[in-house]
């Protein structure tokens, strides 16, 4: 127990309800709240509130709105120490020494005034040392379970580092790939978002917050970040209500219900409104409807940017506004907005009671790690948790699971092992770290990286020649904001730019086979990494004609973070594998794909186009007027992508076959189970994901052409054949309606599709009664 006393904390339970303490849904209409197993996920012990109160009642204001202070470790340790003496700095980030970490708990516990614990945040994306592949290719595993063992490994670096919450899982729906966050995401579809939602935050919390070895999880950024105007990050955002909650807000609701401790309000405005300072967004949808009793933190520089977007006066009132919507912790460059608050309730300008609110919700998250329990990390364990070798096994499987085969032209793939006696791998992902592991990693060990060219030596051994060459330099025009951690190389001159591409062009000349590793570098994807052409980058497109002049066998790798426009690739080259930035062991799982060890069986979670001016382009768009036409939107090109959502081939076949619905009529709010029956009909076990789509013919709305409403990745021999099995309940029939700003449930005929991907054709349908 921390220096307060029980006796007090009793008198401050018999002066203030324990209801009046913590927020429920039931201001929520019915219709809208989440159900029991969410409200229960969110349940606040009462000894923590009773605690977190009893602190509240000895601090100053300016302790006050330190708890709800939170600063990047810019600069010498020593010019933070003083704040967290004060007790004005209630947590830090961008701090993973444990002995730091220590030396700062040290201070806040044993030298400020009321030895509150710092919470300490870090950007735990896709892994801490051992780097798993980045959030889009764990969307493209269509595997919720390798997500949460990912996820896990995360927390326990992270947490043995003496991290205690990550600003993950990032839960954007985005159907724009100009946008460059979407590489830290779920993709385009909320129900996949949602799936993926729910196995992050277990992985990372366990089941509880609090739970050894794991961290609080941060679903971010709420919300609809990922619409935002023409893809441009940052920019505003205009969407309906129907849009927003059936597209946009499924994940985070995912998330909620499976506990999420945090959430992190976006930058952008929605609808006019920051989302930093939206009382809709943070108080109205995200406490009342969705139940949430966790804490709300700003994106960085979130709450003073509200004096930028025009929207506050200035950073005082800016603290204000976000406090009085509903955020709580500010995450700030020194100095913070929040530093305003304590003025601001001795002008009036802020109740003390909203300002309690927030530093109650923060002090409970620190109750619930057990902070003031244990405030330190024990450092002499945590590089034994950092190198343990079943960490890299995990990134592997997960590496493994998220390769997507976009084509195979001729069965090109897979490599026959002993057929070649000199690969070329050639291209800038050939045998670059950075690019292997992708944006959002700042402390990996760079020497335990397992490159594309390094994975395919390994793979082969010392009786096949194996050369590379980068070809091309792939540079941002403008520096990466993360330059500071990552930074780029010096660029090539002419001269050497020259000299590269031929030394390229020469070994594919030499080689029985050429691997052209293609792509688009870390720092081209992510926060400001947004882009108006998606084409490949630098001149790696002359660099695949030039290879192709050359008449050998060739084999395309991609890494990168979105969809890109690759159409003259999928002309010329037979085999593409799709291979995201996929992390640590992200060479030997390529390698092992290239040469069947491993059969892809990723899909696609967002839809490739054929050109950007497609975008957006979906699958779940509505009908329209002229649903035959739907492949002819523009005169000049086809409307169909490239590659169709939940897309990916593999070195076998699969049929589908025996769809059935267990009730042809169902009375509205009744289940419907659905069965298929898919069959590896090649010779080689590999991994099918069987999908299943809807369609409403008729209602409220005009209901999108097709839903993903259910999907299982299946591992199949050759010859075997599983019943895969759908339920569709209300959960899975209701839609937000415009008309009656409420969620309904339409008596209607469904249209029922399973198969591999969103094309797929075998079809039944059902009735739903009045």
């Amino acid at each position: 127990m921390p220096s307060f006393e029980i006796a007090e904390m009793k008198s401050v339970l018999a002066s203030v309800s324990l209801a009046a303490l913590v927020t429920t849904a039931c201001l929520a209409s019915p219709s809208l709240a989440q159900s029991p197993v969410a409200l229960a996920s969110q349940a606040v012990p009462a000894e923590a509130v009773v605690r977190a109160n009893a602190l509240i009642a000895r601090m100053t204001l300016e302790e006050k709105a330190g708890q709800v202070t939170q600063l990047f470790m810019f600069g010498k340790p020593e010019d933070f120490e003083a704040g967290v003496r004060a007790g004005s700095t209630g947590a830090l980030l961008f701090v993973t020494d444990p002995t730091l970490i220590n030396r700062f708990q040290k201070v806040a516990v044993e030298e400020s005034r009321l030895g509150i614990p710092l919470l300490f945040g870090y950007d735990v994306i896709h892994g801490l040392r051992t780097i798993f592949p980045a959030p889009i290719g764990m969307a493209a595993s269509w595997d919720p379970a390798a997500l949460e063992r990912g996820q896990t490994v995360a927390a326990a670096e992270a947490r043995a580092s003496g991290i205690h919450w990550t600003f993950a899982p990032m839960l954007d729906v985005t159907r724009d790939p100009r946008w460059g966050r979407i590489v830290e995401g779920p993709g385009e579809d909320p129900y996949l978002g949602a799936a993926l939602a729910r196995a992050a935050v277990r992985g990372f919390q366990g089941d509880r917050i609090g739970a050894p070895g794991r961290i609080i999880a941060g679903a971010k950024h709420f919300a609809v970040y990922g619409a935002s105007e023409g893809g441009r990050d940052y920019d505003s955002v205009f969407v309906s209500d129907s849009q927003f909650y059936n597209t946009y807000l499924p994940p985070f609701a995912a998330a909620i219900e499976a506990g999420a401790g945090n959430v992190m309000s976006a930058y952008m405005e929605l609808n006019d409104v920051p989302a930093a300072a939206n009382a809709w967004l943070l108080t109205d949808v995200l406490r009342r409807q969705l139940g949430f009793q966790g804490f709300v933190v700003s994106d960085a520089n979130g709450v003073k940017s509200l004096v930028t977007q025009g929207y506050a006066a200035d950073e005082r009132d800016a603290a204000v506004r976000a406090l009085t919507a509903g955020g709580d912790l500010e995450m700030a460059i020194a100095p913070a907005a929040n530093s305003g608050l304590a003025e601001a309730v001795r002008s009036g300008t802020l109740e003390e009671s909203v300002l309690d609110d927030a530093v109650r919700r923060v002090l409970i998250a620190k109750i619930r790690m057990g902070l003031f329990e244990n405030p330190y990390v024990d450092a002499s364990k945590t590089e034994t948790v950092l190198s343990d070798p079943a960490h890299r096994q995990e990134a592997r499987d997960a590496a493994e699971k998220s390769l997507v085969l976009l084509q195979n032209t001729g069965s090109i793939l897979p490599l026959t092992p002993g057929a070649h006696r000199r690969i070329a791998v050639i291209g800038p992902m050939a045998d670059s770290v950075d690019d292997t592991l992708g944006s959002w990693v700042f402390v990996p060990k760079y020497e335990e990286t397992v490159t594309l060219a390094e994975g395919i030596r390994r793979r082969v051994g010392a009786d096949v020649e194996v050369t590379t060459a980068p070809g091309v330099q792939l540079r941002r025009g403008v520096p990466s904001m993360f330059e500071m951690f990552r930074p780029s190389p010096a660029a090539w001159t002419s001269a050497q730019a020259q000299a590269e591409f031929e030394r390229a062009v020469e070994e594919a000349r030499e080689a029985d086979i050429v691997i052209l590793a293609l792509g688009e570098g870390a720092m081209m994807s992510g926060e400001m990494a947004s882009r108006a052409d998606l084409s490949l980058p630098g001149d790696q497109l002359r660099l695949v004609e030039a290879v192709k002049a050359l008449g050998k066998p060739i084999v395309a790798v991609l890494m990168n973070g979105r969809p890109l426009d690759i159409a003259p690739v999928a002309s010329d080259v037979p085999a593409i594998l799709e291979a995201w930035y996929p992390g640590t062991e992200g060479g030997v799982a390529v390698a092992r794909a290239l040469f069947g060890d491993v059969n892809p069986g990723g899909k696609l979670p967002m839809t490739w186009p054929r050109s950007v001016g497609q975008i957006p382009i979906y699958y779940s768009h509505n009908i329209t007027k002229a649903p035959t036409e739907q492949g002819q939107r523009y005169w000049d090109e086809a409307s169909t992508p490239l590659y169709p959502f939940g897309h990916g081939l593999s070195y076998t076949d699969f049929a589908f076959s025996d769809l059935s619905v267990d009730r042809a009529s169902v009375a509205i709010g009744e289940p419907v189970v659905v069965t298929a029956t898919v069959t590896n009909t090649g010779h080689r076990t590999g991994d099918e994901v069987a999908q299943l789509y809807i369609h409403q013919r008729s209602g409220r709305a005009t209901r999108p052409v097709r839903e993903l409403k259910g999907f299982q990745r299946v591992t199949l021999q050759p010859g075997e054949s599983r019943r895969v099995q759908f339920e569709l309940t209300r959960a899975e029939l209701r839609y937000w309606s415009a008309a009656e700003r409420d969620w309904v449930l339409d008596p209607a005929t469904f249209d029922v599709w399973v198969g591999g991907d969103s094309r797929a054709q075998l079809a039944t349908s059902f009735t739903v009664q009045p």
